[in-house]
């Protein structure tokens, strides 16, 4: 009988802590995400008024949750620019080199010479 008695309460202990603990774990969690968050921002952006696949993939690279970074470049007097991303690399660092590799590429994709070098303008 007493040996019921201690399994019930056991159970019931149990329980409790998992009712409390699972709340705790899920904030940990968010609490590590850098989703929505900015990064340090080393240069201003250079949309201006204008539209382009730049602008959503700086939304994106704030939307990732983890170590990203959004690199840019401008083009001269034709006010074009590039970019490149890279979103939820292990560290900062690495997104940085991910994200100025894509850069630079971009040029190369579409085999025009850039004036100007890519840098980070944003990591996280």
């Amino acid at each position: 009988m007493k040996l019921n008695t201690m399994r019930l309460a056991l159970a019931s202990v149990l329980a409790g802590l998992l009712v409390v603990a699972v709340p705790d774990a899920a904030m940990a969690r968010d609490k590590g995400s850098l989703a929505g968050k900015e990064g340090d921002k080393r240069y201003p952006l250079q949309f201006g008024n204008t539209t382009g696949p730049c602008q959503k993939v700086y939304k994106d690279y704030i939307a990732a949750p983890g170590h990203s970074a959004y690199a840019q470049t401008h083009r001269g007097s034709t006010e074009a620019f590039f970019c490149g991303p890279a979103y939820n690399a292990p560290t900062q660092k690495a997104a940085e080199e991910r994200a100025l590799a894509n850069c630079n590429s971009v040029g190369k994709k579409y085999k025009v010479k850039t004036t100007g070098k890519c840098a980070i303008y944003a990591s996280k």
